[in-house]
């Protein structure tokens, strides 16, 4: 059987005498009229072939390499999309062409812990070369689950304070990867918050304690710290959509009020519930995930997911390439992006000054 990237030469092309050309893309074959002993033409054609790509060629179909991605998103949400194409890009753009040299099997876990679980033991039995893990709770339970599968991890709030690694420099053991925020990023959204609404006097930061339980101790060495403004910054633990929209509601009885979502796979998949509620009791509301600003928020700041998962793909090409994950040190986000909606702030009444909107990434008029 001759494979799809091999072409012959037709009949009538044949030459009467000719020298042999082997390729990754052409082998030359020949027959019909043409005088070569058998034992010459494989001598002929071997030893071409060995200095040649196609020995590469044949290697190559030997050596495809597996790796799988969980994601904790459900597979419809556009954000998964987004981070999955950029994952593919970035992977391709090292040489790793899916079908060619790479296997690459996506499984979507959504935010639910028996779903993570199952998930996660499938993974472990069909034990690829790299498993690209993305959200807090999918490595929380990926990293008992295996000591000795490489793990590049694409955005995790905390990885030592969590326990996935010991160090960010050197993380030792099976896992690796690239962090997303740290928490700086909330005196930023409550500044940001407070340049559209300058009498802001009290923020909630929305989030899953189950899914993402480290906010806590964010919020509380965020209040320890000197304080740099007078906005009091509360946790609004939510862990359904009547949570959400109970305390959205609870939050509009405040005159001076600003919302917080917090970067959390639950918040992310409740997000057309928090947006219809902030929405109705008028509550100016901020996120890390661009998806909230285009879909109706007032702003979005935040690292970009895509470039990270895009950046991830790098980790993946040098663990496969020998490299151990233990020896990579841990990055974190570099680019930032800040969207500004300029409707939503019209309908909510408020005026971003034109210093603010200058340093946005985009406004959406």
């Amino acid at each position: 059987m001759i494979p799809g990237n091999v072409r012959l030469w037709p009949k009538a092309d044949i030459p009467t005498s000719f020298s042999v050309h082997v390729s990754v893309d052409t082998i030359c074959c020949f027959s019909l009229g043409v005088s070569v002993k058998r034992r010459e033409f494989i001598g002929l054609l071997g030893g071409a072939a060995a200095a040649s790509p196609l020995a590469a060629w044949a290697q190559g179909t030997q050596q495809v390499r597996r790796v799988s991605m969980l994601l904790g998103l459900d597979e419809k949400d556009p954000e998964t999309n987004s981070r999955v194409r950029a994952f593919r890009l970035g992977m391709r753009d090292l040489g790793w062409v899916e079908g060619r040299n790479v296997q690459i099997e996506y499984r979507f876990a959504g935010t639910k812990l028996e779903s993570i679980n199952k998930h996660v033991a499938e993974v472990i039995r069909l034990a690829p070369d790299v498993i690209v893990a993305h959200s807090s709770p999918v490595v929380a339970v990926l990293r008992p689950a295996t000591s000795t599968i490489p793990i590049v991890v694409a955005m995790a709030v905390d990885p030592v304070g969590q326990g996935f690694i010991s160090n960010l420099a050197h993380p030792g053991g099976n896992i690796t990867g690239f962090s997303f925020i740290d928490p700086e990023i909330i005196g930023k959204w409550i500044n940001l918050l407070s340049d559209v609404k300058p009498d802001l006097s009290r923020v909630a930061l929305m989030f899953n304690p189950d899914t993402v339980p480290y906010y806590d101790a964010f919020l509380r060495s965020f209040n320890a710290a000197p304080k740099q403004t007078s906005v009091e910054v509360d946790a609004a633990h939510v862990r359904s959509v009547a949570e959400v929209e109970l305390a959205v509601a609870k939050l509009s009885r405040e005159p001076r009020r600003g919302l917080i979502a917090a970067p959390d796979i639950f918040i992310l998949s409740v997000r057309g519930v928090i947006l219809k509620a902030a929405d109705e009791h008028r509550v100016p509301l901020i996120s890390a995930y661009r998806q909230f600003v285009t879909e109706g928020s007032l702003m979005s700041y935040g690292p970009d997911a895509a470039d990270i998962f895009r950046r991830s793909a790098s980790y993946v090409d040098r663990v496969l390439k020998g490299e151990a994950p233990g020896n990579l040190p841990v990055q974190a986000a570099v680019k930032f992006e800040l969207v500004i909606n300029l409707k939503t702030a019209k309908t909510l009444g408020l005026s971003p000054p034109e210093s603010l909107l200058l340093l946005a990434d985009e406004v959406i008029e």
